[in-house]
C-alpha cells in the first residue's frame, strides 16, 4: 500500500491514497519508523475479513507481515493479539525466542500468558520464516546477561521495550566487551537520539 501519511497514532495510522483515507493498524515497530504526517509511506498490508468488519494491518518489513500471518494461524490468537506480540518484541527476537522455546521472554509481552506462549512455540517452532541474512547480521546477539541487565534498567526507567532493545543492541556493538555502566550510558545516548 503506497500513499501519504495523513494521521499517526500508536498502533493505528490513516493513509491517504488518492483522497481516500484508509485506517491501518500497525505494530509499534512500524509506527516508530514512520515519518510525520504528509510524508510518503509504503507498507505491506494484510487484509483481515470478518463477517462484520474489514481491517487492514500494515507492516514495514516482509518478516513482520509473515510473522503476523503465522501468529494469527495459531489457535486463540487473533489479529489484535498478534499485533500486540509484534509491538512487544522485535521480529528477529521473536524468531529467536520461539526457536529457543524461551517462554519467559514470550510471557513478558503484555497480553501473552503462559498457555499462549506454549501454543506459539509448539505451533510455530518448525514453521518460522527465515530472516534475511543482512537483517540477522545487523544486530549480533549481545552477551545475554549484560544485555538483559541493561534492558531491565531501561525498562525500569520507563522506556518502551522494542525501542530499548534496539538501543541496547547498538550500544553493545558500539562499546563491545564493556561492562554494565558504559553500555547503559551508550544505550541512553542512543535513546536520546531516537
Amino acid at each position: 500500500m503506497n500513499g501519504r501519511l495523513f494521521e499517526k497514532h500508536p498502533n493505528r495510522i490513516i493513509i491517504d491514497i488518492g483522497g481516500v483515507g484508509y485506517e491501518v493498524f500497525v505494530p509499534l515497530s512500524t509506527f516508530y519508523g514512520l515519518g510525520e504526517p504528509g510524508t510518503a509511506v509504503a507498507l505491506r498490508v494484510h487484509t483481515h475479513v470478518r463477517e462484520d468488519a474489514l481491517s487492514l494491518y500494515g507492516f514495514a518489513s516482509g518478516l513482520e507481515l509473515e510473522l503476523f500471518e503465522r501468529l494469527i494461524g495459531v489457535g486463540g490468537i487473533g489479529p489484535k493479539l498478534a499485533l500486540a506480540v509484534l509491538s512487544g518484541i522485535e521480529p528477529l527476537d521473536l524468531v529467536r525466542a520461539i526457536q529457543r522455546g524461551d517462554l519467559a521472554r514470550l510471557t513478558s509481552i503484555p497480553g501473552v500468558g503462559k498457555k499462549t506462549s506454549e501454543r506459539i512455540v509448539l505451533e510455530l517452532k518448525d514453521r518460522l520464516p527465515s530472516p534475511p541474512a543482512e537483517e540477522g547480521a545487523v544486530a549480533p546477539i549481545a552477551p545475554s546477561a549484560l544485555r538483559d541487565d541493561v534492558l531491565s534498567a531501561l525498562a525500569n526507567l520507563g522506556y518502551h521495550r522494542p525501542l530499548a532493545e534496539k538501543a541496547v543492541d547498538a550500544a553493545v556493538n558500539a562499546v563491545p566487551d564493556q561492562g554494565f555502566e558504559p553500555t547503559l550510558k551508550q544505550a541512553l545516548r542512543n535513546l536520546a537520539r531516537a
